[in-house]
């Protein structure tokens, strides 16, 4: 099986969806493709306990799994379900069409990974002016100073809202673990009753405790530092940033996924995204390495 990359604005990792087709990347500043065969990653490698239907494919719409302790199990490897056609036009102007190239079509983006505050008027933009100013400064740079762009963590929520690239989860009993593909990042979700740190080293996944609500597992996060971006527009955070996330496995295949954002500093109230997380049966995350054959950087600033 043949893997792509690309260096570009929205992060790294434009990489051959398992259905056959490519996968999209985001508003590529260059393209700097390579590939590596991945023989040995067990992609079509039979998952123990899948439901399957009678021709032997898995079955998506089965009942969500248990774990042993009787808590569902979030288990697999999930991936942000693609914008409806057309949804990225009516919200964002035909200009969209312009950034698209081969094997990067933004027109597939959730839209709050493009913008999160997208459900906002803009008289009714939850953004303090400072906010506001700061976010003006991170558009205009977003080609050269995008942390992704050079080779830095997405960070949450947009590493769990991206298109392109899935995550695995790991569960136990009292620790959950969150693994990208986009940046080879993790992070790990304590679920033994533990609180968040009272003075944590900012992070740029910050610290993450989870409890379960019924079927829904609650997982509240803060300790970030202030350098990765809400979206892929431009929109900033503070340390002061706190991320409430709650997952719910509505079936075997699909789990729903409301991210709450608050980070009074920046932002004069809460707000919430809510996206469908898809299971990608029998398949596994990929090695992906920023820096591995990187091109790009060195021409940043000099366009």
């Amino acid at each position: 099986m043949i893997r792509y990359l690309s260096i570009h604005y929205g992060s790294l990792g434009g990489i051959m969806r398992r259905q056959k087709r490519a996968m999209p990347i985001l508003f590529c500043a260059t393209l700097a493709f390579w590939s590596t065969l991945a023989h040995a990653q067990w992609l079509n490698y039979p998952t123990p306990g899948t439901p399957r239907t009678r021709d032997g494919k898995p079955n998506l719409s089965a009942k969500a799994p248990r774990a042993s302790n009787g808590k569902p199990d979030l288990s697999g490897v999930w991936q942000t379900a693609l914008a409806p056609a057309g949804e990225a036009e009516r919200l964002f102007g035909a200009s969209v069409n312009d950034f698209i190239v081969p094997g990067d079509d933004p027109r597939t983006f959730s839209k709050y990974f493009l913008n999160i505050l997208v459900d906002f008027k803009a008289d009714e933009s939850p953004m303090r002016p400072a906010t506001a100013e700061l976010f003006r400064k991170n558009a205009e740079r977003r080609g050269t100073d995008n942390p992704s762009t050079r080779c830095l963590p997405q960070g949450i929520p947009r590493a769990d809202i991206l298109a392109y690239a899935p995550f695995k989860i790991i569960q136990t009993p009292g620790l959950i673990a969150l693994l990208y593909e986009v940046d080879n990042t993790h992070r790990q979700v304590y679920t033994d009753g533990r609180k968040l740190p009272v003075d944590p080293q900012p992070a740029w996944m910050g610290y993450s405790v989870g409890k379960w609500e019924g079927d829904a597992l609650v997982v509240d996060s803060a300790g970030f530092n202030d350098k990765s971006w809400l979206d892929s527009a431009g929109h900033p955070h503070s340390e002061d940033l706190r991320i409430q996330e709650r997952f719910y496995r509505r079936d075997f295949g699909h789990m729903d996924l409301n991210v709450t954002i608050e980070d009074p500093k920046m932002y004069t109230r809460p707000f919430t995204i809510t996206v469908t997380e898809l299971l990608i049966p029998d398949s596994d995350i990929l090695e992906s390495i920023c820096n591995e054959n990187e091109k790009d950087r060195v021409h940043l600033g000099k366009q």
